[in-house]
This record gives C-alpha cells, sequence and structure tokens, in this order.
C-alpha cells in the first residue's frame, strides 16, 4: 500500500467515517417511531431505512431465548488495553495510535476485538463490518497471528456463523493453545452446533489452560444444558467472586440473574439484574431480565416502562417481542396496535439483518411463529435445523411445525429439545401443546403443569395459554 494512502485506510477502518453512528441512530429513531406508528407504516419506514443503509450492514442481537451466551460473551477485549471500562475512549486511543502507527497489527486486532464488544453492548451492529476490516488489516501486516484470529472467532459468533467461529478458533489455537478468545469461541461453537459432548470436554481443557471468567461462564452453561444448575450456579458465583472489571461484574451478575430466572427464582433474578446494573447501569441482558422478571412477579408496567427504554436504545428483537406481549397482555386502549408495532419492527431487523448476509433463520423461527407469517417461520425453523442441532432449534422447529398444522412431525423435536435436561419453561409449554394436540392429553397435561411449576410467569401470553389449555384438557 502506498503511504499517502495509509490515512484514508485509517480513517476508513478505525471508524472515524462519521456516516456510521448516523446509520445507528437512525435505526434508533425507526425504535422509537415503531411506538407511534401502526405496523404498515413501520414496514414501509423499514424499506426506506434499508436504502439508506448502504454502507453499513444490520445485524440482530442474541437469540432471544435466553440460552446461548455468544452474542452476550464477557469481554472480548484485552482488560490490560481496556481496563479503564470505558469502551468508546479506549476505541478513541486506538484510533489515534493507528493513525500515527499504521502497521501496528496487534492494535488492529485488539481494535477490532473492541469494535465487537462495541456492537454487542450498544446494539450497534454497523460496528461488524469495521471490526472485520481492522482484523483482517491485522491479519495482513501479520499473517496468523493469534489474537486476530480470536477476532474472527468472536466476530463470526456474533453474527452466528458458527461455522466460521470453529474453524477461526482452531486455526488461532494452533497458533496459542491458550488464547481464552479462541478457548471461548471454540467452546461457543460447540455448543451452537448441539454438540455438547464435544462441548464439555473443550471447556475442561478451557478450564485446565485458562481459568477466569469466560471460562467459568461457559462451563455453567454446558452444565445447565445438561439440567445441572446447582454446578452452573455454584461456577457462576465462583466466576463472580473473581470478576473485578464491571463489564465482567455486570456480565456475571446477568448470568446468574438468567439462571435464577429460569428456575422461577425471581428474587434472586431480580438481585443479580440489580448487581449488574450497579456495574453498569446500561447493560442490555440485565435491562430486559429485570423488565421480565418485574412483569413475572405484578410489576407489568413497571416493566413496559423498562422495556419502552431498552427498545428506544436497542431495537433488537428480543425485546420487541417480550414489549409486545406484555402490550397484549396489558390490553389497555391502543395496546394491540402498539404490540403490532413492536412485532413489525422485529421483521424489519431481520429484514436488514438478511440483506446485510446475517444469518437471522433462528430470530425469525422465533419471532414469526407467534407474530409474524407462520409459513416463514417454518422455513426460517427447517433452514436452521439443517444447519445446527441444537436444543433451541429443536424447539423453534418444533413450534413452528405446531403453528403451521404438521403436530405428528413436531413431537419429536418437542421432546428432543427437551431430552438433555435443560430446564426451560418454554420448552416445556411447546411440547405440552404439541403432545395435547398430537392426543397425548396426560404426557401433556404433566408438561404444561411442569412448565408453570418451573417459571409460572415464562411469558405473558404463553403462561396464560398454559393455565387455559391446562383447564380445557381436565
Amino acid at each position: 500500500m502506498a503511504s499517502d494512502a495509509v490515512p484514508e485506510a485509517v480513517a476508513a477502518e478505525t471508524g472515524s467515517v462519521p456516516g456510521a453512528d448516523r446509520r445507528v441512530a437512525a435505526v434508533r429513531r425507526l425504535a422509537s417511531a415503531g411506538r407511534r406508528r401502526h405496523a404498515a407504516q413501520l414496514v414501509c419506514s423499514a424499506a426506506l431505512l434499508a436504502v439508506a443503509l448502504t454502507g453499513g450492514a444490520i445485524a440482530v442481537g442474541a437469540a432471544r431465548d435466553g440460552g446461548p451466551a455468544v452474542a452476550a460473551a464477557s469481554s472480548a477485549v484485552d482488560p490490560g488495553v481496556l481496563g479503564g471500562g470505558n469502551l468508546d475512549a479506549a476505541i478513541a486511543s486506538l484510533q489515534t495510535h493507528l493513525r500515527s502507527q499504521p502497521r501496528d497489527s496487534g492494535s488492529w486486532a485488539t481494535l477490532g476485538l473492541a469494535y465487537v464488544e462495541q456492537a454487542r453492548t450498544k446494539g450497534d451492529p454497523a460496528r461488524y463490518p469495521q471490526a472485520d476490516k481492522a482484523l483482517r488489516r491485522s491479519l495482513a501486516l501479520a499473517p496468523g497471528n493469534d489474537q486476530a484470529l480470536a477476532g474472527q472467532a468472536a466476530l463470526a459468533a456474533a453474527r452466528h456463523d458458527f461455522k466460521d467461529t470453529l474453524t477461526y478458533a482452531d486455526q488461532a489455537l494452533k497458533q496459542n493453545p491458550y488464547s481464552e478468545r479462541a478457548l471461548s469461541s471454540r467452546v461457543d461453537a460447540l455448543v451452537e452446533f448441539g454438540r455438547y459432548t464435544e462441548a464439555s470436554r473443550a471447556v475442561d481443557t478451557a478450564d485446565t489452560r485458562k481459568p477466569g471468567v469466560p471460562v467459568f461462564t461457559r462451563y455453567a452453561y454446558v452444565h445447565e444444558l445438561r439440567g445441572d444448575v446447582p454446578t452452573a450456579r455454584r461456577v457462576l458465583e465462583q466466576a463472580l467472586s473473581v470478576a473485578t472489571s464491571p463489564g465482567d461484574v455486570a456480565y456475571v451478575s446477568a448470568q446468574l440473574g438468567q439462571l435464577a430466572w429460569n428456575q422461577g427464582d425471581y428474587k434472586s433474578a431480580l438481585g443479580s439484574y440489580a448487581r449488574a446494573l450497579a456495574a453498569d447501569e446500561n447493560y442490555l441482558p440485565a435491562l430486559e431480565g429485570r423488565a421480565r422478571a418485574q412483569a413475572a412477579t405484578g410489576g407489568r408496567d413497571e416493566a413496559i416502562k423498562g422495556l419502552e427504554t431498552v427498545v428506544s436504545r436497542y431495537p433488537l428483537p428480543g425485546p420487541l417481542v417480550e414489549l409486545g406481549e406484555l402490550y397484549e397482555a396489558r390490553g389497555a386502549a391502543g395496546d394491540r396496535a402498539r404490540a403490532r408495532d413492536q412485532y413489525a419492527l422485529v421483521d424489519a431487523w431481520i429484514g436488514l439483518a438478511r440483506a446485510n448476509g446475517v444469518n437471522a433463520d433462528l430470530d425469525t423461527a422465533l419471532a414469526a411463529a407467534d407474530h409474524g407469517d407462520k409459513a416463514s417461520a417454518l422455513r426460517a425453523a427447517r433452514a436452521e435445523w439443517a444447519r445446527r442441532h441444537t436444543v433451541h432449534t429443536a424447539d423453534a422447529l418444533a413450534w413452528a411445525l405446531h403453528v403451521n398444522g404438521h403436530d405428528q412431525e413436531a413431537l419429536s423435536y418437542a421432546r428432543g429439545a427437551t431430552a438433555t435436561g435443560y430446564r426451560n419453561a418454554a420448552f416445556l409449554y411447546h411440547r405440552g401443546m404439541i403432545e395435547l394436540a398430537t392426543g397425548h392429553t396426560k404426557d401433556g397435561r404433566a408438561s404444561l403443569t411442569a412448565a408453570l411449576k418451573l417459571n409460572p410467569g415464562f411469558s405473558p401470553l404463553g403462561a396464560a395459554a398454559a393455565r387455559k389449555a391446562l383447564e380445557a384438557a381436565r
């Protein structure tokens, strides 16, 4: 590269191009508009926005099932570099440094990882293409360097491209078997492929080589997937005891909150979310989780207010669907239209994600089955199942089959989703409804009863439907 081209390249790849922030702001304005307009108007606005977003990619966030921790993973960025806790300031510092030292491969890799983290924590998916450029620059300057390869693994995971996640993680580990990022991403990929036995071995290896918060949280989740909640809780508490940065405290506390929520322990969940928000008042999983727990304990209006704030900042599928369902459950004047607005905005996000090469099939299946085009939900669920066999994709496919009237085919997937022992009330609810629809009345009642016993407020609409179905099946 000619030397006079370096400043322009650095400007583009460090994110100093001013349009990026404006594009993200435009999406957030769309979210605010969504609470004032009807669904058809939102879809039109989303289409216009897609034309405007020619310079940046839009990606959906983590799957809304509350299970995989891929997009909500603990900080991928070296705490030694970003130890101050101010990610924006650290990125600005790296950008300044790279303008004067554009051939510093390590700083390019760190910047790429920082962009991945920024996209996660701020709901700012326009940072993913910037992360990719920065990581590629690092590899061009220092081919095969493990820091950039591990960064590519983290980026692929954030985009739900788990094949590339595993490939990059393995490449990084060949260069550095002790890379914490690569070890963690490898576990993530194996979990997201449903290769749970391999994931268990991988997390044991990671714990031996590089024990710490990122590995502990993955160790806990692998055990939770097998139904071993006591071990998952113990390991998360251990992780919290060694967490020092605000980001790690927020992350681990929110994971403890999610674990408690899944068991219907709302008091513990609220306590953990409060601790997370004390460390980082804007931490999205904690804000969303707190609202969910508030709704389950009778604080629906408080939960709605909290989620309205969340989606105004982070208009992602999970909180949008949750807010829409809370509007439906409340049933006040105008709430039905408000709910439709949220669901339409989910469709807008998914459309934008796909237009920019992001795999959004699981998001589509989860949202559309209950609140959108049921046929689209089934197509998406089948496509995702063809790529990976997990408890989450099994549940999504089962439910999509059910809402499309294919209950006999759905039954084996619904039972498969609960076969590992993973304690998830929504999975049990889906299984119970499918069992009732296929004539397995005793089994269906048992599954619905188990769902409500485990987590009686698991869904504003689903819990009510489960109770109604149980009453009808008496």
